[in-house]
């Protein structure tokens, strides 16, 4: 039966031999395929149980992150409702401050505006005496004429003269202080006689200065005319510092000097530069030129004797007085204190107020940061470590 179908190395292999050999490799390779189908159930049904564990894990997981999500929430909640709560304790804190510190600053505000208005009305009291001042100095200067036509005549000139020393001593001194034309014992009526406070002797004064030669002077036009017309000068000026010398110093009546106005201070100044030998003479015979300025400046001098008299008078009523205005630069200086008092106070709050402000925008910020609908990984995972491990 058995036929052979072919040799390998010397032997004969038949065909039930081939037909066995067939058979057995048939059933190694089903057996081999059966294994290998058996393996990948089980590898299967292994992938299945692990995917199911990790399953079971993420839901374990999920749950906790949920847990952790509300206990979070509920803080914030609390966090919140107790931000609120500081909040408002804090507004009605600032409120309360701002009431106490606006209700000081309005105190020393209607203290300090009471002071500036009596201060106000002081210096309203001055300006109002300067105005008067000058309204009549402006009338003085109204009154004064073009000085070429009042040199031109002689009784414009005269009356010129007395019209300016008459202002001037009625503008600085009490009426009880001078008399305009009183008569001397010899005789002769001075414009005008100072009295001076202590002394019984009044000082002469006489206003009608000779202006003709200087008149000639403006006008002279050559040498000749120029010398005649100070030669004029020399012999008018000199003749009547004579006379004011020979009328009005009485000895034992007047005082030992007398005054002789010159109502123009230019030629104040011309007869002191070309004519100094008159002005010698004149103070040779006790006999004292003055222009407008130096006689405002006589009539001060013989204004602060008046008010030195006055004052030794009534010494008293001046210590009473200084002792009032040692007081009321007293309670000044108490009240600038108080004032400075209330502004400390007032800026210490401002500054409570401001760190407060601070503090508020800084939890304010920090709140801001915070992100609330996170997802799981931003939020700590109780059980990561246990699934490392």
């Amino acid at each position: 039966m058995d036929q052979t179908l072919f040799i390998i190395a010397g032997r004969i292999v038949s065909t039930g031999e081939a037909l066995a050999f067939l058979v057995a490799a048939a059933l190694g390779a089903l057996l081999l395929v059966l294994f290998s189908v058996m393996g990948a159930g089980r590898a299967r049904r292994r992938e299945a149980y692990e995917a199911a564990l990790r399953a079971q894990e993420a839901d374990r997981r999920l749950e906790g992150v949920e847990r952790l999500q509300a206990e979070a929430m509920g803080r914030l909640q609390a966090f919140a409702s107790a931000i609120g709560a500081r909040q408002a304790d804090l507004a009605r804190g600032v409120a309360e401050r701002l009431d106490a510190v606006g209700a000081r600053v309005g105190e020393g505000l209607t203290v300090n505006g009471q002071a500036t208005a009596e201060q106000l009305a002081k210096l309203e009291a001055r300006l109002a005496v300067i105005d008067a001042a000058g309204a009549q100095i402006g009338a003085l200067a109204g009154q004064v004429t073009d000085l070429k036509a009042i040199l031109g005549n002689k009784p414009a000139r005269g009356a010129f003269g007395q019209g300016r020393m008459e202002a001037i001593l009625r503008d600085s001194l009490p009426p009880s202080a001078y008399a305009f034309q009183a008569q001397l014992s010899n005789g002769f009526r001075p414009d005008a006689l100072i009295h001076l406070p202590g002394d019984e002797r009044p000082l002469a004064l006489d206003a009608k200065f000779p202006l003709e030669g200087f008149e000639r002077l403006r006008v002279a036009e050559t040498p000749d005319a120029t010398k005649a017309a100070e030669a004029r000068v020399r012999s008018d000026v000199g003749k009547h510092v004579t006379d004011v010398a020979a009328k009005y110093l009485v000895s034992g009546e007047t005082q030992d000097v007398a005054l002789l106005f010159v109502p123009s201070e230019q030629i104040h100044a011309e007869l002191a530069e070309k004519f100094d030998d008159v002005v010698t003479r004149a103070h040779r015979l006790r006999v004292l030129i003055v222009s407008p300025s130096l006689l405002m400046l006589a009539v001060q001098v013989v204004q602060g004797l008046t008010r030195d008299a006055a004052m030794r008078d009534q010494a008293h009523l001046l210590q009473a007085e200084v002792g009032r205005l040692l007081d009321d630069v007293r309670r000044i200086g108490e009240r600038v204190e108080k004032l400075k008092v209330h502004f400390g106070q007032a800026v210490g709050d401002l500054d409570q107020i401001g760190i407060s402000a601070e503090k508020l925008a800084r939890r304010g910020a920090r709140l801001e940061q915070l992100e609330l609908g996170a997802g799981p990984e931003t939020l700590p995972n109780p059980l990561g470590r246990q699934a490392a491990e």
